[in-house]
């Protein structure tokens, strides 16, 4: 049986994006704390699977488990930084959106200080692109409830389109979590 993952591309072990106000890198241990301040609050427990609250044992957990997929070249998750510093974000890409060894699928959440600024569409156009040019999917999705006003504002400024996909639900601390489809086709 292959332990390699149901792709055919790797992920790159070191990841550094950027482009105008914005810098996407890898996170550090240094930034457990700022993982608390980012995700334990209200928004961020009602859009997102994270866990709520959000403590220093949740911020552990969540980076080892992105270190885990990386090394399995599952996903890549990435601290959303104006300069490289102070994280205000995160944005992830997960290879092989339903499967599909050509497509991937962006997930991210902006802190609650640092909403509005359009950071969220910066991280997707950056990532949207690195998942086309390095990774070589043809198309990326994003996966929002219908009812996420500014997620959905977030896909429309970035050139996704909501697909006539089903509905997909998916758990969310014990509760269902109802999400359409968005997707982002390479052009030629």
């Amino acid at each position: 049986m292959s332990t390699e993952p149901p792709t055919t591309y790797r992920l790159t072990s070191a990841i550094e994006l950027t482009g105008p106000g914005i810098r996407l890198r890898e996170w550090t241990d240094a930034d457990l704390p700022s993982l608390v301040d980012l995700f334990d609050e209200v928004e961020t427990a009602r859009w997102t699977p994270l866990a709520s609250p959000f403590d220093a044992e949740a911020a552990r957990e969540f980076l080892t488990k992105a270190r885990q997929a990386r090394a399995e070249h599952r996903s890549i998750q990435l601290a959303v930084t104006l300069d490289g510093g102070e994280p205000r974000g995160v944005i992830m890409l997960f290879v092989g959106l339903d499967g599909r060894r050509d497509q991937a699928e962006l997930a991210y959440t902006i802190g609650a200080a640092h909403r509005g600024r359009g950071l969220a569409a910066k991280s997707v156009r950056l990532m949207t692109d690195y998942a086309y040019r390095v990774v070589g999917v043809h198309a990326v999705g994003l996966r929002i409830p219908s009812d996420n006003i500014a997620s959905i504002g977030v896909a429309r400024a970035t050139g996704f389109v909501r697909t006539d996909a089903p509905t997909i639900v998916r758990d969310r601390r014990g509760s269902p979590f109802t999400l359409e489809m968005w997707l982002h086709r390479r052009l030629a």
